[in-house]
């Protein structure tokens, strides 16, 4: 049943070369390029992960894994030589299971090569060897750069893609002999059938290839696509996320070599990819689950607390735990409570702390115990295997505070390390920004925690975008609740690195949730793409599909996009078939976003909103021409502290900043929108030209909003204001964080960058602020 198993993870098998080994071959579907080795008489009863690495990596120090059923039973009888330059073995490590082996090497003097490590059985009386394996392993070179990546940021808008679901670009690839789950025989001409939405459809790799000049063209800069590692369930494995199998593509997506080739030609559009990685869990029919490389590999109702009386002495064992009687963890799992406030939470019960962190999500999904610190650097690994061997530019991490939060911590500052200019976010499915926050870099902990994930999903402002647009106007309900959640900013290290979003594979459909009022639809999505934040958009969502708006309907929501399937009604790749709402919608996008990619204001600007009235919120987003010199800084920082004003140094407040101004309006009569209110920001400019109609319009006289909807408008600075001399004192800060610098950090500043006149005033200032 073990080597049967194995035929399902072909693409991790290095097939290599046996010695004293009548193994039978098996068929390999591997899709892994190995070069500089012969494959052809490889051993089948074999597997070593990674299957191959990189040398000149931040961390020279490299895990191999390897399993087999040949090891001697004592671990003491294994010998392993390596043989190749500027390789050192460091240590062997071996669990409770003796089929598996580790070896941990030092590459910080070798080069590219490859090399052989002899794998031999000891006999300890006769102190003989006996060879088992020799195995070529190959070190690659980086591609140049690789290290300097930048990874996506606040210039990107990114696209999330459930694969299956987009579109099928290889028809041949849909089934697999050695998958057991097929693609569903009424698909899609007869998707009314009660088990199509939660089967495979057969979207893949070649359909997004295929289709990247229609994301290119349409402005989004960054393709989040879910999972596409190999997920051997016999049913409802189309989302991804029960990985059985963590260095190989599903056959049914592609190949390993196809998705690099994507992210290859994604790059020479503009368009970037960022990797769904799961390190919470895997598929229930992953390899291991046959043979646990150790006993504590996974988290269980039985087994995890026994571990857990080390790791977690506060832990009170229940009599279940003491109980003689220990069933399997595979038929025993204890679920997730879902209670992520247990992380924090200085009151909350140990017992209730592990109930959430080493609960299964389902009985397919089990829950992967990363503080076994051999799992946690092979999970660490093949983060950085997929980055490095596909080129990406960013990972989404999947149900983030649901693992070890120790692991998370190293893990997620050993892929920042290895990629200074990276980028990660964290899902955290709450509606409270401290929860979100607690996971941030930069974020003061309470309980000392820290982090170097830099971005999380802005769960907390979607919802509220969500419920705000639905509400009616008053003093207490409406956009207000969207203003005074934005307020809650203060609670995080750096908000603007947050993803906001209008929706996910998880969430109901945008155009559902709010009615199905185009107007409330453009509000939402205008907000998403404006905020001071990174936005992510769900394929689909520029055509108004829909869900339902109640419940969980992961598979409707997950619906094919238009034209990306055979017999399609509607194709939104070339607007054939589309109806005029779709095609305005889609046009509405499409400007949206093309606009942003040239705006530095909605880029990377500062923001600065009026309190709503009437049912009308106003919000600015501003950038200077120039950037400022240090003394600019140093003056403005302290002229900021000094009149305790967060926002009066914002850009958005000097006439020499471009600014872009956005009008919410839910008022179904014309109002008149009195705009000296917003004196400050406007200045001298007599004229805005509206980004989607592309008119002009007058700022010298009130502004006539006809009818619910969004304006968008880019304010200009006249002449006279670009040739203005820049007082320091009126100069905006470029970053929030400045601003939270305490008064002596100010007056270092002014000193370091001012001179003595400049002293004497930052001093008298200090001592007047201090007297109030």
């Amino acid at each position: 049943m073990i080597l049967n198993l194995r035929t399902l993870t072909t693409s991790l098998m290095i097939m290599l070369s046996l010695c004293a080994s009548d193994s039978t071959a098996r068929a390999s579907s591997s899709s892994l390029s190995l070069p500089l080795q012969d494959t052809s008489s490889q051993p089948q009863d074999l597997t070593l992960e990674p299957a191959f690495w990189w040398v000149g990596m931040h961390n020279p120090e490299l895990q191999l894994m390897l399993y087999s059923r040949d090891f001697p039973s004592l671990p003491q009888q294994l010998k392993v030589d390596i043989q190749g330059q500027g390789i050192t073995l460091k240590s062997l490590e071996h669990t409770d299971n003796p089929h598996y082996l580790f070896i941990n090497l030092d590459l910080s003097q070798a080069a590219p090569q490859t090399f052989e490590l002899v794998i031999s059985s000891t006999d300890l009386a006769s102190k003989t060897n006996t060879p088992l394996y020799r195995l070529p392993y190959t070190l690659q070179a980086r591609v140049k750069g690789s290290r300097e990546r930048q990874g996506f940021s606040n210039k990107d808008v990114i696209y999330l893609i459930t694969p299956d679901r987009f579109a099928n670009g290889d028809t041949s690839n849909d089934n697999q002999a050695d998958m057991l789950e097929q693609v569903a025989t009424n698909s899609p001409s007869n998707s009314n059938h009660p088990y199509y939405p939660d089967a495979r459809h057969g979207g893949d790799i070649a359909g997004i290839s295929q289709h990247l000049a229609y994301l290119a063209k349409l402005g989004v800069t960054q393709l989040w696509i879910n999972p596409l590692l190999e997920n051997n369930q016999a049913q409802y494995s189309y989302h991804g996320y029960s990985i059985t199998n963590l260095y190989r593509v599903d056959p049914r997506f592609g190949s390993n070599e196809d998705y690099k080739a994507l992210v290859a030609k994604a790059n020479k559009l503009g368009l970037g990819v960022i990797k769904d990685v799961v390190v919470n869990h895997i598929g229930s029919n992953h390899w291991w689950l046959n043979d646990l490389p150790s006993q504590d590999w996974l988290n269980d109702a039985t087994k995890t607390q026994l571990h857990n009386r080390k790791s977690k002495p506060n832990l009170i064992l229940s009599a279940e735990t003491k109980s003689s009687a220990i069933k399997s963890s595979v038929t025993s799992p204890r679920f997730t409570s879902h209670r992520r406030t247990t992380v924090q939470d200085p009151y909350a019960a140990a017992q209730d702390h592990i109930d959430f962190v080493d609960g299964w999500f389902t009985d397919t999904m089990p829950d992967l115990n990363q503080s076994n610190p051999k799992l946690a650097t092979y999970l660490i690994q093949n983060s950085i295997w997929w980055v490095e061997y596909a080129g990406l530019s960013g990972i989404r991490e999947d149900t983030y505070s649901y693992a070890d939060k120790a692991f998370l911590a190293k893990w997620s500052k050993a892929v920042m390390s290895e990629y200074p200019n990276f980028n990660i976010v964290g899902e955290e499915w709450t509606a409270n920004p401290i929860t979100v926050a607690y996971w941030q870099k930069g974020k003061i902990n309470a309980d000392g925690y820290t982090s170097d994930l830099p971005s999380l999903m802005d769960f907390p402002l979607y919802e509220k975008l969500i419920a705000s647009l639905n509400e009616p106007e008053s003093w207490d309900t409406g956009f207000i609740k969207l203003y005074e959640m934005l307020a809650n900013d203060v609670v995080y290290a750096d908000p603007s690195k947050l993803v906001l979003f209008e929706g996910n594979h998880d969430t109901n459909r945008i155009f559902s949730l709010v009615k199905e009022n185009i107007d409330l639809y453009k509000m939402a999505l205008t907000y998403i793409l404006t905020a001071k934040r990174i936005p992510q958009l769900l394929y689909g969502t520029e055509v108004l599909m829909t869900s339902p708006t109640e419940g969980r309907h992961d598979g409707v929501v997950r619906s094919d996009f238009p034209g990306g399937f055979a017999n399609s009604a509607t194709n939104a790749f070339t607007g054939q078939g589309l109806s005029e709402p779709q095609r305005q919608a889609q046009q509405f996008v499409r400007t949206l976003l093309n606009y942003r990619k040239q705006s530095p204001a909605l880029q990377s600007g500062d923001l600065l909103h009026f309190v709503p009235q009437d049912g009308v919120y106003v919000q600015f987003r501003c950038v200077l021409n120039a950037p400022l010199s240090a003394e600019q800084k140093a003056e403005a920082l302290k002229s900021r502290i000094q009149n305790n004003s967060l926002t009066q140094h914002n850009a958005c407040t000097q006439p020499s900043a471009d600014k872009v101004m956005v009008i919410y309006n839910k008022n179904d009569k014309a109002v008149t929108l009195d705009i000296n209110r917003f004196a400050s920001v406007l200045g001298d400019s007599g004229a805005a030209t509206d980004i989607i109609s592309g008119k002009t319009v007058s700022l010298n006289q009130a502004i006539t909003l006809p009818h619910a909807g969004v304006t968008i408008l880019e304010l200009k600075p006249n002449s006279k204001s670009k040739t203005k001399t820049k007082s320091p004192l009126n100069a905006a800060l470029p970053s929030r964080q400045d601003s939270m610098l305490s008064r002596n950090q100010a007056n270092a500043l002014t000193r370091a960058h001012t001179n003595n006149s400049a002293i004497n005033l930052a001093k008298h200032s200090t001592q007047k602020g201090t007297q109030s």
